[in-house]
């Protein structure tokens, strides 16, 4: 009936609107409940964090569907940006900016980002936080966190990995 307005998901209908895109949505969800800064500059440097997460993100969401013979290539690809590109960068903020979270003194959509980003490459590559004594700590205080701590309850809602059946519908309704 034309509410997606690319013909694609995610939707969300919030506050009269139906939403589409996940960086409105997410950006707007933040701004909604006071996730997105207090002025402009932090709000840039959320927008900076929030990004290069993503970059990493996109690597391990389709890696799933990676064909067989290039998983541990891939797997491989993604411990080296995680542990040389992407993770020293929040290792380094973490650490001159000497607070709980990325930025300013509270929590921020960028943090959620982070601990979604750091939980799936872990899921990947147990051991891939060893160098990194901030992150391990900033993973710590999130996890326990009371809203985060009951999200990764076992039965939360928290998305688990995509198993073998949601990987071979993917690929026969793309046509891979």
């Amino acid at each position: 009936d034309g509410v997606l307005m690319f013909q694609q998901v995610p939707l969300v209908e919030i506050d009269g609107m139906k939403m589409v895109q996940t960086r409105a949505i997410l950006s707007y969800i933040a701004g909604k409940y006071n996730l997105y800064g207090n002025d402009l500059k932090e709000r840039a440097l959320i927008d900076m964090y929030v990004e290069g997460i993503t970059d990493l993100m996109q690597m391990i969401l389709v890696f799933p569907f990676s064909p067989p013979e290039a998983k541990e290539k891939n797997l491989d690809s993604i411990k080296e940006r995680a542990a040389n590109r992407y993770f020293p960068v929040f290792e380094k903020v973490l650490k001159e900016h000497d607070r709980d979270f990325l930025v300013g003194n509270k929590f921020s959509w960028a943090d959620v980002q982070l601990i979604e980003a750091i939980l799936a490459v872990e899921e990947k590559i147990p051991t891939v936080l060893s160098g990194f004594p901030q992150l391990q700590a900033f993973k710590i205080r999130m996890s326990n966190m009371p809203t985060i701590k009951k999200f990764l309850q076992p039965g939360s809602p928290r998305k688990p990995p995509p198993d073998e059946c949601y990987i071979e519908t993917v690929l026969k309704i793309l046509k891979i």
